[in-house]
């Protein structure tokens, strides 16, 4: 029986026995014996001529030649997966593939209603959404595993950014407690990226407010935020979670005069950027930031 030559499941079986790391795992991932999958891999290696993995106690490792084998062939499933977005998109609606991520703090207030505008406007687009940490969105974005995301903070990036948003860090606290010192009310802490805690210490160390014996820990910005709602004591927040806030929100700046400030940008991979799905959301996500025209 003639084997047939290497293609994208071969492309998946290779990336899932990386991922496993185990022949076991990986089989049932795939939903294929080990057997079979033993058999696909010899034939792999036949193909190319070279010993692809090796399999030790713990699993199996790849070759030098194995890992060649794994960046080329998802170079390729990339590269196929762009031919047929970019050929959907030549029949003249906006269709395809959307691989779009977006931060906890963002998705929380507007990604409802942008992915609602977004299905009613393109609904032949399959939209594949990621919400997460900005720093892990940045990494699958860098692996390309993304086309677009929406991101907070100073990450590096050489694709296509848009700057969305320059949002100030202000004190917040209710109208009860707008009078009783900072120092005496309880500090609540949300966990941040490094960059941003460090501003965050900086400007409790410059306004002598980083004693660590009145404070309240929290993991995510939300429930610090209702925590400041219910009275508990303040917080420093981004603008973004602000909106509805009936509190009293001050803007910080630092001891030599510089706003405290986060910025929030859209990333894209250059290889995505004219796909028209891909600019349709962008124009969408833009549009939310874009201030009302008044009427006279």
């Amino acid at each position: 029986m003639e084997e047939r030559a290497l293609d994208e499941k071969d492309f998946a079986l290779l990336r899932m026995l990386k991922e496993c790391g185990n022949i076991t795992h990986a089989a049932d991932r795939l939903y294929l014996t080990q057997s079979a999958l033993s058999k696909r891999i010899k034939a792999i290696e036949r193909e190319l001529g070279c010993e692809v993995i090796i399999r030790t106690r713990k699993g199996v490792r790849f070759t030098p030649e194995g890992e060649l084998v794994l960046e080329r062939t998802a170079q390729a499933s990339r590269e196929l997966d762009l031919l047929r977005r970019e050929l959907g998109a030549a029949q003249g609606e906006v269709c395809g593939t959307l691989r779009a991520g977006f931060s906890i703090n963002y998705a929380f207030v507007h990604l409802a209603d942008l992915i609602a505008e977004y299905h009613r406007l393109y609904p032949r687009v399959q939209l594949d959404v990621v919400i997460g940490q900005s720093r892990q969105l940045h990494s699958n974005l860098q692996a390309g595993a993304l086309d677009v995301a929406v991101l907070r903070g100073e990450l590096p990036w050489d694709g296509m950014q848009y700057l969305l948003a320059q949002e100030r860090i202000c004190v917040a606290r209710t109208r009860d407690n707008q009078d009783v010192p900072l120092s005496e009310l309880t500090y609540i802490n949300h966990t941040t990226d490094l960059a941003h805690t460090a501003l965050m210490t900086r400007w409790l160390h410059e306004n002598n407010l980083a004693n660590d014996a009145n404070r309240v820990n929290v993991t995510d910005l939300m429930t610090c935020a209702e925590l400041v709602r219910r009275g508990v004591g303040w917080a420093l927040l981004p603008e973004i979670v602000l909106q509805d806030f009936d509190g009293v929100a001050q803007p910080c700046s630092f001891a030599n005069g510089e706003p405290f400030i986060r910025r929030m940008y859209v990333d894209c991979q250059k290889e995505s950027e004219r796909l028209p799905q891909v600019q349709a959301l962008i124009r969408l996500i833009k549009a939310q930031y874009q201030p009302a025209v008044r009427e006279d």
